[in-house]
């Protein structure tokens, strides 16, 4: 790290991704297979199995009104789509086609993948070399945003936050006897 502040703002980001993974894991632990696939709504975004076996997330380019409700199937295939796009692009990579990321199969392989995406991120986050919290990000931003790898990081810790919230929910709301409602 060059200086104090940069170890600093890194501690907080790791701190901050902690807790955050900390409170994924507390639902990734209790997920069982029914939790995965359910869908709580008519209106529903999932993974489905092609005629080919491949797993295929339900996607709209333009975000639907009103947005479909997404399973947990979705939720991790959603996760792992936008951190390993992260990932690559702070490493200098070419990101993946939102095609090419493929769900896994099942809910134990999908908790599997979230959790080798966690490491690969913590180890991103030990990079303590000095400027590397200043370097440029182009993701999720535009090109020419001027946004930081610090700010790519405090972005993923937010949308784990979010996600994890969401597949929180979803378990919990089918836990406790949850219906879809008749649209």
């Amino acid at each position: 790290m060059e200086n104090h502040a940069d170890a600093a703002r890194l501690a907080l980001l790791r701190n901050q991704f902690d807790l955050t993974w900390a409170l994924l894991e507390y639902h990734l632990d209790r997920l069982v297979e029914a939790d995965v696939h359910w869908e709580p709504a008519p209106l529903c975004w999932a993974v489905r199995q092609g005629d080919n076996g491949r797993w295929v997330p339900d996607w709209a380019d333009a975000e639907p009104d009103p947005v479909p409700v997404p399973t947990v199937a979705w939720l991790t295939w959603h996760v792992d789509w936008w951190w390993t796009t992260a990932l690559r692009l702070l490493r200098g990579e070419e990101p993946p086609a939102r095609e090419a990321v493929v769900w896994a199969g099942d809910g134990a392989a999908a908790v599997t993948r979230l959790r080798a995406l966690r490491e690969e991120w913590a180890a991103a986050l030990a990079d303590g070399s000095p400027g590397a919290l200043d370097a440029e990000a182009p993701f999720p931003w535009p090109p020419g945003s001027d946004r930081t790898a610090a700010d790519t990081a405090a972005w993923v810790n937010a949308e784990l936050m979010k996600n994890a919230a969401e597949i929180g929910q979803l378990r919990l709301l089918r836990a406790a006897g949850a219906r879809p409602t008749a649209g």
